[in-house]
Order: structure tokens, then C-alpha cells, then sequence
């Protein structure tokens, strides 16, 4: 038994800060805002909240479960859980889903994230301060982000590269500090401290009333309105299948469903624990900080300065949150330090996201390769300066960036949620998931919500998953655009090959694993 699972977690609010954490990232205040607005504002809340009912909460309770149950049984990394839930062969295999996952988004998230301390602190210095200068903003981050060029943020003294080297030095010294000593306690201040940040910049929008008087309609109101009321075309909108793809996907992103953070973390849970009320708990939390701030924040403050040239920046999550709200905070009174406070919250969002993607991998080294927590640093080091590496290297046009992002981010998460709806409702069984639900709950979780995972959510899954295969629009798929840049672009190709690569890599430790889990008779009791 490892140090790692003698200990656990401290307190029951502290796994709840952390899988909240988890969940409250970059998603909440860019994603989010900028994927409502494109698919119909209030409109796209519906699907949303359909998704969140039908897909999220229910395999967030899944997770808790199947994690819970697996701890029990004394494994904690996916492959050693899976192979609890299904004495099979290949259970292992499906389980590094959980493994690949956080590490290969890890990859690039990382980058992101020391964009946004990279910012906070261009604003404390007042470097970003420039005035309504759109095109500015834009060169800014061009700059920041090598998108000129490959290699070209590899030169002497490289500003991004010093801010990428802090954050990960930040990261792997709270997960080195453990589960209860690094990650629980930073959480347990980071999440507060994030809300206040949050909070703080909120009012401050809402009170901006009628910057310009040339311009009343740019209000707060209005700009409210743009972000939550629906579009005249309100049932062609609900009609649009790609409206409840977009808030399907949200989900996902946004509960780290199909992340494999949630059942790795479960997995300490204590076994009276109540899992239902901690899970629903975490959701809720997760999605305070997403419709309540984020999406009252974001946009409206955009509109009140951009007004209808907000439409220019929706469309990505870097446009709006690094080209769009430089400009939005160069006109605002006291800018400079709204603006330092937003970018360092975000970092804040960013970074408890960043350490519940190492340590399920850093927990499957040490449980599969019997080594010590330093020895699991270092491994997990050296892989992700490596894939970093690459994503940092190749900037141009930010493509092997898009790349990993939507193969281990967008693609592999739906393959995962599948495995896991499937590993709940048919092999774990609704019946065996129910009972470990209620057990120690003050929160009965409804009979019928087995129902919904058992036929629903794997339905739902899969429909979205086909999506992928589908020409949409008389297009082509989705698929088969991205395996034709990958085979026209050897940046695209390659950052694919990291991905296959680190399946690779995965599979090999997990079978590593098992045979040491059967050498050391951890079987005997399952």
C-alpha cells in the first residue's frame, strides 16, 4: 500500500474543493460565455441544462461510485479500478483511458495557463495598458504565443518560456507535497481566493452602467441581454443539432466528465463517506462559478465596450479572453487592476484544473510501477516537458496546440464517458452502483437516474461520438478533416503521433502493472 492511499484526503469539504477545482477552469469564464453566445444565448440554456440532467450529474455520480468502490478495494489509478469493476483482460486497457486523458491535456493546458499568469502580471507592471488599441492586443498575443513562428519562443531570455517554467515548477511541487498535503490544502485556499477574485471583478462590471453616452445602448443591461436572452429564431435554434452538441460537449468540459479526475480521486474517499451529496455538491459549485459569474461577466462586459464587434471575438476562447478583454479593461476606470485580478483568477481556475490532470497519473506510475513519489515526479516530469515541449516548439498558427486539444480533449473524453457508462450500468451493474451510492448518504440519488445511465446517458454518448463521423452541412466529417491535416502537416501529424504515442506508452505500464497486482496477490479479494 502506498503513502498516497494510507493518507487520503483530510476532510470531506477538502475532496469536494478539489473536484470542484478540478471542474472550474478556463471553461467556466472564456469557453462558456463564448459558446452561449454562438449557439443562441438563452436558447443554448436549455440543452444545456438538458445535458447537465441527462449527462453530467448522473456520470459525475457514476464516477464517485465506480472511484469509491475501486478505493475499497485498495486500487487507485483507472487501469487498477477497472480491472476491479471487470475481471477481464482488456478492463486495464480500457482503463488507461483515464491515464491518457489528464496527461495528454495536461500537455498543452499547462501552456495556457501560464498565459494567463503571464497576463496578470503584464498587468501589474502596466505593460498591458495600452489604450483601445485593438490591433495591439492582438500583436500582444501573437507574440506571447509564437504564433508567428516555430521555434521562435526558444530564443534567449524568452518571456513565455520563463512564466511556463513558474507554473510548472508550482505544479509539480503541490502534487510532490501529496494528495491531503499539497493539492487538498492549495484548493482549500485557491477556490475561496478565486470566488473573491470573481466576485470583485463582477461588481465591477455591473456597476460600469453607460460607459460612452454616444453609445446608450452599450449598457449593462443590454449586454446582459446578450448573453441570456434567446434569439427571435428561438425554436430553429433548439432544432439545430449542433446547438446540442456544442452544450453537450460544455458539459463535459466544464465537470471534467470523462477526465478520469473524478473516479481517481473518489477512490479515497472513505467508505461511509457520502459520495452523492459530495458529488452533486462539487457540480454545484462547478456550475456557480459558470452561469452565475462567468456568465454574467464575460460577455457583458465585453458588449458594453466592443458593443456589436463582440461577434469578432466569440467565435474562440483565446480571441475573447485574450484579444477582447485587454481592450475591455484599457477602458475601464481602474483597468489596470481589474484587469490583473480577472487574468489571476483565471490562473488561479487554471492551475487547480492543471494538478487534478497530474495526479492520476502520477497515482497510476507509483500503483503500477511500485515506485516512490519522487521516482513518479520524475517520470511524469520528464513526459510532460517532453509533450509541453512540443506544443510550445511548433506554435505556429497554434495548430499542434488544436490538435491535442481536440484529440485527447474533445475526442477521447466522449470515448472515455462512454467506457464508463457502460462499465457502470452493465458490468458494475445500476443495482451494485445504487447500493454504493446510498451507502453513507444523506442524499438519496432517485431510482430513476439508474435508468438514465443504464439506457440514456450510453445512448446519448454514443450519438455524440457518431456525430464525429457524420458529414454535417454537407461537409466532411469532422474525423476525416482532422486525419487529413494531420496526413498534409507534419505539426498536425506529429502532435497526433503524441497522443497514439502516449496510448502507447500507457498501455505498456498498465500491463506492467497487472502483472505485479497478480504477483502481489491483490486479486485474492475481489
Amino acid at each position: 500500500m502506498t503513502k498516497e492511499t494510507a493518507e487520503g484526503w483530510s476532510s470531506r469539504i477538502g475532496v469536494i474543493m478539489a473536484v470542484a477545482g478540478s471542474a472550474v477552469g478556463l471553461g467556466n469564464f472564456l469557453r462558456f460565455p463564448g459558446k452561449a453566445y454562438e449557439n443562441g444565448g438563452g436558447a443554448f440554456m436549455i440543452p444545456y441544462f438538458v445535458a447537465l440532467l441527462l449527462l453530467g450529474i448522473p456520470l459525475c455520480w457514476a464516477e464517485w461510485s465506480m472511484g469509491r468502490y475501486g478505493g475499497g478495494k485498495g486500487f487507485n489509478s483507472g487501469p487498477g479500478i477497472f480491472t476491479v469493476l471487470w475481471r477481464n483482460p482488456l478492463s486495464k486497457y480500457f482503463g488507461t483511458m483515464t491515464v491518457l486523458i489528464p496527461l495528454c491535456v495536461y500537455f498543452y493546458y499547462i501552456v495556457i495557463e501560464s498565459w494567463c499568469l503571464m497576463y496578470a502580471w503584464d498587468y501589474l507592471t502596466g505593460a498591458l495598458m495600452q489604450g483601445h488599441a485593438p490591433d495591439v492586443y492582438k500583436a500582444h498575443f501573437a507574440t506571447s504565443t509564437g504564433e508567428g513562428g516555430d521555434g521562435i519562443l526558444f530564443g534567449v531570455g524568452s518571456k513565455t518560456l520563463i512564466f511556463v517554467g513558474i507554473t510548472f515548477l508550482i505544479n509539480f511541487l503541490v502534487v510532490f507535497r501529496g494528495l491531503s498535503g499539497g493539492i487538498e490544502k492549495f484548493c482549500n485556499i485557491a477556490m475561496p481566493l478565486m470566488a473573491i477574485c470573481a466576485v470583485c471583478v463582477l461588481v465591477r462590471v455591473l456597476t460600469l452602467g453607460t460607459p460612452d453616452p454616444a453609445l446608450p445602448d452599450q449598457n449593462v443591461l443590454n449586454g446582459l441581454g446578450k448573453m441570456w436572452n434567446p434569439p427571435a429564431s428561438f425554436s430553429d435554434t433548439l432544432l439545430n443539432p449542433k446547438t446540442w452538441l456544442a452544450a453537450a460537449g460544455q458539459i463535459f468540459f466544464t465537470l471534467s466528465v470523462g477526465f478520469g479526475v473524478i473516479i481517481h480521486y473518489a477512490s479515497y474517499v472513505k467508505k461511509n463517506d457520502d459520495v452523492a451529496l459530495s458529488g452533486i455538491t462539487a457540480s454545484a459549485v462547478n456550475e456557480f462559478f459558470e452561469v452565475c459569474l462567468g456568465g454574467l461577466i464575460t460577455i457583458t462586459a465585453a458588449f458594453i465596450f466592443l458593443g456589436a464587434n463582440i461577434a469578432n471575438y466569440t467565435s474562440s476562447s483565446f480571441s475573447l479572453g485574450f484579444n477582447a478583454l485587454p481592450n475591455v479593461f484599457a477602458s475601464m476606470p481602474g483597468g489596470q487592476f481589474f484587469g490583473f485580478v480577472w487574468f489571476f483568477m483565471l490562473f488561479l481556475a487554471a492551475i487547480t484544473s492543471s494538478l487534478s490532470m497530474l495526479q492520476p497519473v502520477n497515482a497510476f506510475f507509483k500503483e503500477s510501477l511500485a515506485i516512490s513519489q519522487a521516482k513518479s515526479i520524475g517520470l511524469l516530469a520528464i513526459l510532460t516537458v517532453i509533450g509541453t515541449g512540443y506544443i510550445v516548439y511548433f506554435s505556429k498558427g497554434l495548430r499542434a496546440l488544436d490538435a491535442v486539444d481536440f484529440w485527447a480533449g474533445e475526442f477521447f473524453i466522449v470515448v472515455l464517458a462512454i467506457i464508463q457508462a457502460i462499465f457502470y450500468g452493465w458490468i458494475l451493474g445500476v443495482k451494485k452502483g445504487k447500493e454504493e451510492l446510498d451507502r453513507g448518504a444523506q442524499l438519496k440519488v432517485p431510482g430513476f437516474i439508474q435508468f438514465i445511465l443504464k439506457y440514456v446517458t450510453p445512448l446519448f454518448l454514443l450519438v455524440l461520438l457518431v456525430t464525429n463521423f457524420i458529414p454535417l452541412d454537407g461537409k466532411e466529417s469532422t474525423i476525416s478533416k482532422r486525419l487529413n491535416e494531420a496526413m498534409a502537416d507534419p505539426v498536425v501529424g506529429g502532435a497526433l503521433g503524441l497522443v497514439i504515442g502516449s496510448i502507447i506508452l500507457c498501455m505498456i505500464i498498465a500491463h506492467i502493472g497487472e502483472k505485479r497486482w497478480k504477483a502481489d496477490g491483490r486479486y485474492k479479494n475481489l
